[in-house]
C-alpha cells in the first residue's frame, strides 16, 4: 500500500484514519508497505464509501496523487522514455503487487489496456477498478505535459455519475460490459515523455528486476507460466516467444526448464484451457461460445473438440451434470 495513498487523502481532505476505521482495520496499517488482500481491498472499498459519488472519488484521487509520492515501481514508468515505454514498465511491475495485472494490446489504431484479476471470482472493488484504469491516462498526461484523451473506456460494474468520467477521460463510457479496459490512440504511446530521466531509470530498474526475479522464483516455473497464460488467453493463444521474453529467457531455455519439471508448454496450454473452461462453464451467465473466446478459441467448434478429448462429453451436457451435483 503505496504511502501515497494516504497523503493523496489527506490532499483531498480526508483524513486517512476515518478510512481505517470506516474499513474497521488497525489504524497501524498506514505505515505498512505490505498488506493482506483482504486488508487492500477493504481500504479501497471504504474510501468508496466515504465518497458521495464514485466518478468524483476516482478523478479527484487520480489527480491528487502526487509524484513525488510516487512508490519505485510508478517511479519507473513515470521516468520512462515514452508513453509505450511507461505503460509496459507498469505492466511488468504490476506482476509484484497481485492481484491485478495489465493486459496490453496494440492492434490497428488502438492500444487496449485491460485489467484482470488472478482470481476472477473475487475481483477488486470497483473503485480500485476506476482508479487503475484513470491513473493510466494520468500518467500519460503528466509525462508527455498533453491533454491527452481515450478512444473508449469500459467498466463491468456502475461507476458513479458517467458524465463525470465522460469529462475526464474525453470518450464515451460503456458500463455493464463484460471487461474492464481503456483504449488509447495508439499514436499517444509515441509521444516521448518530459519527465524523462535515465540516470533515475538506471538506479531503479535492476532493484526492481531482481525483485520480480524473486517473486517469479518463489513458485515453481511451471505455476509462473500457467498464471502468465491464464493472462492472455482471452480471444488468442498465448505464444511462447512472448511468455519466455516476460520470463527474461528465450523460448528454448523456456522449453528446457518446463522439461526439467516433467511438462511442456503444449501442455500446460491444454491444463490452463480445461481448467478455466471448467470455471467458466460452472457460471450459468456465460454462454458456451463466450467461454471458447475467453480459453482462446476463435470458433466453437474447436472448443467442442478439444472439450470432448478432456472431458469425454460435450461443454453443454458437463455444465448440466456440474449445476444439478451442486445443486
Amino acid at each position: 500500500m503505496p504511502l501515497g495513498f494516504w497523503e493523496g487523502l489527506r490532499q483531498l481532505g480526508i483524513a486517512p484514519h476515518d478510512v481505517i476505521r470506516k474499513a474497521q482495520l488497525p489504524i497501524t496499517l498506514m505505515t505498512e508497505p505490505t498488506v493482506s488482500l483482504a486488508q487492500y481491498y477493504a481500504i479501497w472499498q471504504a474510501y468508496a464509501d466515504h465518497m458521495d459519488d464514485m466518478a468524483k472519488g476516482i478523478i479527484q484521487l487520480a489527480t491528487s496523487f502526487d509524484s513525488n509520492h510516487y512508490p519505485p515501481t510508478v517511479l519507473a514508468a513515470y521516468h520512462a522514455r515514452d508513453f509505450r515505454d511507461a505503460l509496459n514498465r507498469m505492466a511488468r511491475y504490476k506482476q509484484l503487487c497481485p492481484p491485478e495485472s495489465l493486459r496490453i494490446t496494440e492492434e490497428g489504431e488502438n492500444c487496449t489496456i485491460e485489467l484482470q484479476w488472478s482470481d476472477r471470482e473475487q475481483s477488486g472493488p470497483p473503485m480500485l477498478v476506476g482508479i487503475t484504469l484513470a491513473f493510466l491516462l494520468e500518467l500519460g498526461r503528466r509525462g508527455t505535459d498533453s491533454p491527452l484523451t481515450a478512444k473508449c473506456v469500459e467498466f463491468s460494474h456502475s461507476m458513479g455519475d458517467i458524465q463525470t468520467l465522460e469529462a475526464y477521460f474525453g470518450c464515451r463510457i460503456q458500463i455493464g460490459t463484460k471487461w474492464n479496459r481503456l483504449t488509447l490512440h495508439r499514436e499517444d504511446l509515441d509521444r516521448p515523455f518530459s519527465s524523462y530521466n535515465l540516470e533515475l531509470l538506471e538506479m531503479l530498474t535492476p532493484p526492481l528486476d531482481q525483485s520480480l526475479s524473486e517473486h517469479q522464483q518463489s513458485r515453481s516455473l511451471t505455476e509462473t507460466v500457467k498464471w502468465m497464460m491464464k493472462r492472455s488467453l482471452m480471444g488468442g493463444r498465448p505464444d511462447i516467444l512472448t511468455v519466455a521474453s516476460e520470463l527474461g529467457m528465450s523460448d528454448r531455455t523456456l522449453q528446457r526448464r518446463l522439461s526439467d519439471e516433467c511438462t511442456s508448454f503444449k501442455h500446460l496450454l491444454m491444463e490452463v484451457r480445461q481448467e478455466q473452461a471448467q470455471v467458466y462453464l460452472a457460471d450459468p451467465s456465460l454462454d458456451i461460445k463466450e467461454v471458447a473466446f475467453l480459453i482462446g478459441y476463435e470458433d466453437q467448434n474447436s472448443f467442442y473438440r478439444a472439450f470432448r478429448l478432456w472431458e469425454g462429453d460435450t461443454p453443454a451436457n458437463w455444465r448440466t451434470k456440474h449445476i444439478e451435483t451442486n445443486v
